[in-house]
């Protein structure tokens, strides 16, 4: 026998109750949800600021010949970010750099007392090149990403191990805006960095000189005497299969053999390792010339197949 008794009045009745209770919920959780501003954070590689930067005004890279007016530009990165994204708010600006054990400099200091600023340092080793910023970058993005605590990510940046950062952020839901600086010479910024964001703007002269001036007593005459011409594409790619060469005679074909399912792009570690090999045999600085750093690693592909 069926002792279900039947729903009275008085049970429909708070039924009716509890759902009316549940869409007014549901109205004021959307309404808060669409009132809500989205969020947009920068990631500025200051490495490649520098270079980019001095190498565009001054003609030079070394940081020791210039002064880049880090708050200004900082501010200016800011201010473009806010026409670009009008209904947007800015949750900071995380500033990458590279120091000695990675202890602020003063001038580091400064930019980390900036209001709405996040400086992140790397090491730099004997070479003064910086190591473990892309890896930050990564951190960093997809972190935030994954937690939805931004919409639209601003990297500022070039170099081709951030592709993984900007896949990753992507992966989450997330927007990523490449900027960059003109360079006089081609790109500056790495090919599929380029393929894969969301979107791309470059600064030109007359956005950076005023953040840009040349130091005091240094004498800079032609721009690229200090370091001589810049190798052509064909030289640089010489120099790749060059140095593969070398490390074919001198690390054995198994090595290099477990860099062939990566082909085109090789692990950040060997990467460094292959630019400071080739900057010391050119005796030029490949920094901020991503069409040289391509010519560089098709050269070294080319003869790493070539050997299977």
């Amino acid at each position: 026998m069926n002792d279900v008794e039947p729903t009275g009045p008085t049970d429909l009745a708070a039924l009716a109750a509890g759902i009316e209770r549940t869409n007014e919920l549901l109205t004021r959780v959307l309404a808060e949800v669409a009132t809500t501003p989205s969020t947009h954070a920068a990631f500025v590689d200051a490495g490649y600021v520098y270079a980019a930067a001095g190498r565009l005004v001054t003609g030079t890279e070394d940081r020791k010949a210039f002064d880049l007016d880090a708050e200004g530009i900082i501010e200016a990165f800011i201010d473009k970010a806010r026409t670009i994204f009008p209904d947007s708010r800015l949750l900071r600006v995380y500033w990458y750099d590279g120091a000695r054990r990675r202890i602020h400099t003063q001038e580091q200091q400064r930019i980390a007392e900036l209001p709405d600023v996040k400086v992140r340092l790397g090491n730099l080793n004997a070479n003064n090149q910086q190591k473990g910023v892309d890896s930050l970058i990564r951190t960093d993005l997809e972190s935030l990403a994954r937690h939805r605590a931004i919409s639209d990510a601003v990297l500022i940046g070039g170099d081709e191990d951030l592709v993984s950062a900007v896949e990753a952020a992507q992966g989450y839901g997330a927007r990523v805006h490449l900027w960059g600086i003109e360079a006089a010479g081609g790109r500056n910024q790495a090919e599929p960095l380029l393929w894969e964001v969301d979107s791309q703007r470059t600064f030109d002269l007359d956005f950076c000189k005023p953040y840009v001036s040349r130091r005091a007593g240094v004498d800079f005459g032609d721009p690229a005497a200090a370091e001589g011409p810049a190798p052509s594409r064909e030289e640089v790619r010489f120099v790749g299969a060059r140095v593969a060469a070398q490390w074919l005679a001198e690390r054995g074909r198994g090595w290099v053999a477990e860099l062939l399912p990566g082909h085109p792009y090789l692990p950040g570690t060997v990467d460094q390792e292959l630019l400071t090999a080739a900057e010391a045999l050119l005796r030029h600085s490949l920094r901020g010339r991503a069409d040289l750093r391509r010519a560089l690693r098709d050269g070294f592909w080319e003869r790493v197949q070539g050997q299977y």
